[in-house]
């Protein structure tokens, strides 16, 4: 790519007014046209290569014609998960679970910000020098995180993850990539049908969401669900009477911001059947909790965590950050909320396992005690589900 750093913002304003001109939508082959026309007709075009032409066209067509600029064809990729953009001249990506660097750069620091600053406004989204950090996600559900450059010293940061392409993943094809064995894609398929209350922990990047997104495919289609994300990435297309929220950041002024402890105290007033929140970060845990201990049976959510154990840590502190009660009530409400926690972890090697399915039992001598149901280096262990009822009248 060749550095044109003083010219490409003229040459952009310049193709779009040309472009704004012409009547109608254009074809991306026929504003294709328009770009070349423009870049051969400059006075500098003889002294370059072709090579040099051609890339610089290039970058004006992905600047003008794609979501993600000149980060498209990486978003494109399939052997690519994530786009870590660490300033304007570092990018990096995942591909096939290994991290390696992209040959590629932004000019400036403000083509970069002037991506981000599209991408949040593509979600109703802002970010600025006062709101510098901004979570959001692309047409393709594919989720961003983004912070400028006054608080990320090597220039603004860009993340992307992308979401998976094509169908929705199926329990097989985490039974094929061996994220989980048979008998625990068994277990598992059956507790939701019969409306246990699941939770998924682990630690970034492990495959909770989409460990969600598969088991979101085991609800009845005749149920309600209410579906609450802080920024929208479940893929569930097969229940119609489906409600999904998102949350909102405040604008400028501090308004119009509605977060996630909001949307789930909200959705209990909404008949749902079941409840899924896409990850539990605050507050929102006490309202999550209150609905699976009050009828909505089924309900499901993630978070992060290093093991089944450090979850319920993570849940109670976040409990007793929100609500004024005694510790022992929190695990009692915790205890009897949530019916299975199933943990994933990322391997060295880049893949992702489910590494134990645990049962919630009762508090007993001050802690929450839990039931290994399954790991993923044995199996199935062999201990029986302690609370059968809910499987008994699913069966």
């Amino acid at each position: 790519m060749i550095n044109d750093t003083r010219d490409t913002k003229e040459y952009l304003r310049t193709i779009r007014q040309i472009i704004n001109k012409r009547p109608g939508e254009l074809t991306d082959r026929e504003a294709l046209t328009v770009i070349e026309q423009y870049v051969f007709g400059l006075p500098c075009t003889a002294g370059r290569t072709s090579r040099e032409n051609g890339a610089l066209i290039r970058k004006l067509f992905l600047m003008l014609r794609r979501e993600l600029s000149i980060l498209q064809p990486l978003a494109d990729d399939p052997a690519i998960t994530e786009i870590m953009v660490n300033g304007p001249r570092s990018i990096f990506v995942e591909r096939n679970g290994h991290l390696e660097k992209a040959d590629l750069f932004f000019d400036t620091e403000e083509e970069l910000e002037e991506l981000i600053r599209r991408i949040a406004a593509g979600v109703h989204r802002e970010i600025n020098e006062l709101h510098p950090i901004v979570d959001a996600r692309l047409s393709d559900g594919s989720r961003v995180n983004a912070v400028l450059g006054n608080i990320a010293l090597n220039g603004p940061s860009l993340t992307i993850r992308k979401f998976p392409e094509n169908r929705p993943m199926e329990m097989a094809d985490l039974i094929r990539s061996g994220t989980i064995r048979t008998e625990g894609a068994d277990l598992l398929q059956k507790l939701v049908r019969a409306r246990y209350n699941c939770f998924i922990s682990g630690g970034t990047s492990s495959g909770k969401t989409t460990l969600l997104n598969v088991l979101s495919r085991c609800i009845p289609s005749s149920e309600r669900l209410v579906v609450i994300e802080d920024s929208a990435e479940l893929r569930i297309d097969q229940i119609e009477n489906l409600v999904r929220l998102e949350c909102r950041s405040a604008n400028v002024q501090g308004r119009g911001g509605v977060d996630m402890a909001r949307l789930v105290r909200n959705s209990l007033r909404m008949r749902p059947d079941r409840i899924i929140v896409g990850e539990v970060r605050g507050s929102e845990v006490v309202h999550m909790i209150q609905a699976m201990n009050t009828g909505h049976d089924g309900s499901m959510s993630t978070g992060h965590a290093n093991s089944v154990a450090g979850i319920l840590k993570r849940l109670e502190a976040m409990f007793l950050e929100a609500a004024d009660i005694p510790v022992e009530a929190i695990r009692s409400q915790i205890a009897e909320g949530i019916d299975i926690i199933v943990h994933m972890s990322r391997m060295r090697d880049g893949s992702r396992r489910v590494t134990e399915i645990a049962e919630l039992d009762c508090v007993r001598d001050g802690r929450i005690r839990t039931n290994s149901l399954y790991r993923h280096d044995t199996g199935l262990t062999g201990n029986p589900l302690i609370h059968r009822e809910k499987l008994e009248v699913w069966k």
